[in-house]
């Protein structure tokens, strides 16, 4: 898969491995050393993925992430030293869709854009069938447009958001942990938590639900995990 991904890393060392090894996957890279160019980056040439290192100068990672998530739901891998889950989760909670902590793989590294670009990109074009939609209550969730509505509304979230409320919206009513979401999300291994769930379905709620803090949809069942209602 070929893509066009912008790379936001203040370490020139840093980021010359990291777009030698993507660009052995046939990716077209940018590299950018500052926040301020990563967002100019990205809004001029409309990236298929954005590949952002926390600590920038300037506008940091962070920063950059928030701003972007206003305008554009790119996918964000996000690059961190911080090893605090906390600070990850942080991450997450501004609409990155992934995160790896320093040192890494630049070959895991290469792997997690491929999935990322799967997600994102790898649908397919409108199907012949008429309608498409998983309808649960108020909530539409179209997987062949990777389309969210909520009453009506179209609802503008990550590929990480649109992953976990499709799974949902499978099969309504079901109770998911969170092992099993997270499994569906990214896979397990050391850098992935089950509070990324957490975090995606909080984002969720401020966007579905009529009262983010009192969620009739995106239900929790406590010491279990959460279910789709039709509420």
């Amino acid at each position: 898969m070929c893509a066009q991904v912008v790379l936001a890393e203040d370490d020139e060392k840093q980021a010359e491995l990291v777009r030698r090894y993507l660009e052995r996957e046939n990716h077209e890279v940018t590299v950018v050393h500052d926040g301020r160019s990563a967002l100019e980056e990205v809004r001029r040439r409309r990236p298929d993925l954005l590949v952002l290192d926390v600590m920038l100068p300037g506008v940091d990672g962070l920063d950059v992430c928030r701003i972007l998530r206003r305008e554009s739901d790119i996918p964000v891998l996000m690059l961190t030293a911080r090893t605090e889950e906390d600070d990850m989760l942080l991450g997450l909670d501004l609409g990155a869709d992934d995160y790896m902590t320093k040192p890494f793989s630049p070959r895991e590294l290469a792997a997690r854009v491929r999935t990322l670009l799967r997600r994102s990109n790898g649908r397919p074009s409108p199907a012949t069938e008429p309608d498409t939609m998983l309808r649960v209550g108020g909530v539409a969730v179209d997987p062949e447009r990777h389309e969210l509505f909520a009453d009506g509304t179209k609802v503008t979230c990550t590929p990480g958001e649109f992953r976990l409320i499709a799974t949902m919206a499978a099969r309504p009513h079901r109770v998911f942990t969170r092992a099993q979401l997270l499994e569906r999300l990214h896979g397990i291994d050391q850098y992935i938590t089950t509070r990324t769930i957490d975090t995606h379905v909080l984002n969720l709620r401020k966007k579905i639900e009529p009262d983010p803090r009192k969620p009739i949809r995106l239900l929790t069942v406590y010491g279990v995990g959460y279910k789709l209602t039709d509420g």
